[in-house]
């Protein structure tokens, strides 16, 4: 299909996966745990961590050169980097001029800002871009996620949901009045405010005080969970969420090619195919070998998606997921 009448299209995307995956079972050696244990608790097999040689912008500079390479255009071609981790290097200043100068960009005077929707974000970002691009404030965007969970993950706390999570960058070109591989479709989101608590790191903002509440600050600032209320309110709304998307959409579950989703974890994918009546081969799972990587991992199991070939011309896909907050959301996907 070809982008028109100032809709917009993905037309690159690029990743980067930092050292070589770890096995749980190598976990379960160091947390002391018989060897399954923790596959078993989280789903997850195989996940990648950060090494010394890499950074938050190393990470996301890499995903964003490949995503460029892909889409066959220059750095100076863009004019719109939209950065959207959950996590960014520092509370102040965003992480996105940080990304364009790490790219050789600082002569160009585009703007660059963060949109954060914790692991949704990337969605986020394709519908500024989107909208960037059919208002005619841009025409090429690169949108960039780099995430580093493995930085803040409660390990003493609670290994098991440490267990599930794995770092990663990604990065997606977006234009318009071309022809490209993916033409967006609007973004469908809502959010459950009573659900606040259960997915956060409460640390890094105005909540604790570094300096007069140091012992509070500190024992903060890794991410915790309540599993079971997250369970709950997701299994209780996203079913009905992902009828109203597809009747907005005009759409039947039955007419999807391809759901790609937020790879929150094994057993949450499962859930979702199990509540809302997804085939099983309609979706793109890579949870078990690449973990939760928080806002990155939807746009690279849709990169992971392209490189199998799960991706051709003529079909409709749907990404979706629930993120912290809590929130729920969807965009469409044509070909």
């Amino acid at each position: 299909m070809t982008a028109s009448n100032g809709s917009a299209a993905i037309t690159g995307t690029g990743i980067f996966l930092p050292g070589a995956p770890v096995r749980s079972d190598e976990l379960d050696q160091r947390l002391g745990m018989p060897r399954g244990w923790l596959e078993d608790k989280c789903g997850v097999q195989t996940r990648h961590y950060a090494t010394e040689a890499d950074s938050q912008e190393s990470m996301g500079v890499a995903a964003a050169r490949a995503a460029l390479a892909d889409a066959g255009i220059e750095p100076d071609d863009l004019d719109l980097l939209i950065f959207c981790g959950a996590v960014g290097r520092q509370p102040v200043p965003a992480t996105a001029p940080l990304i364009k100068r790490e790219l050789g960009l600082s002569a160009r005077a585009f703007p660059a800002y963060d949109v954060n929707a914790t692991c949704l974000g990337t969605l986020l970002g394709l519908d500024h871009a989107a909208m960037a691009i059919a208002t005619g404030r841009a025409s090429t965007v690169l949108v960039v996620v780099s995430e580093m969970p493995s930085q803040a993950i409660p390990w003493k706390q609670d290994p098991t949901t440490a267990g599930l999570f794995g770092d990663g960058a990604a990065a997606l070109v977006v234009e318009a009045g071309r022809a490209g591989d993916m033409c967006l479709g609007p973004l469908l989101m809502e959010t459950h405010a009573d659900g606040y608590e259960y997915c956060q790191v409460g640390s890094g903002g105005t909540r604790y005080n570094p300096v007069t509440e140091a012992e509070a600050f500190e024992d903060n600032a890794v991410f915790s969970m309540d599993g079971k209320g997250v369970f709950k309110l997701s299994s209780r709304t996203f079913p009905r969420f992902l009828d109203q998307v597809l009747d907005r959409t005009g759409w039947s579950l039955g007419e999807v090619d391809l759901v790609v989703p937020h790879q929150a974890s094994p057993h949450a994918i499962s859930l979702m195919v199990k509540r809302c009546g997804i085939r099983p081969e309609q979706i793109f799972d890579v949870a078990k070998t690449m973990g939760n990587q928080v806002a990155a991992s939807l746009p690279i199991a849709l990169h992971q998606a392209r490189l199998a070939g799960r991706i051709q011309s003529g079909m409709k896909i749907l990404m979706a997921g629930t993120s912290a907050g809590i929130s729920l959301g969807a965009m469409t996907v044509t070909t």
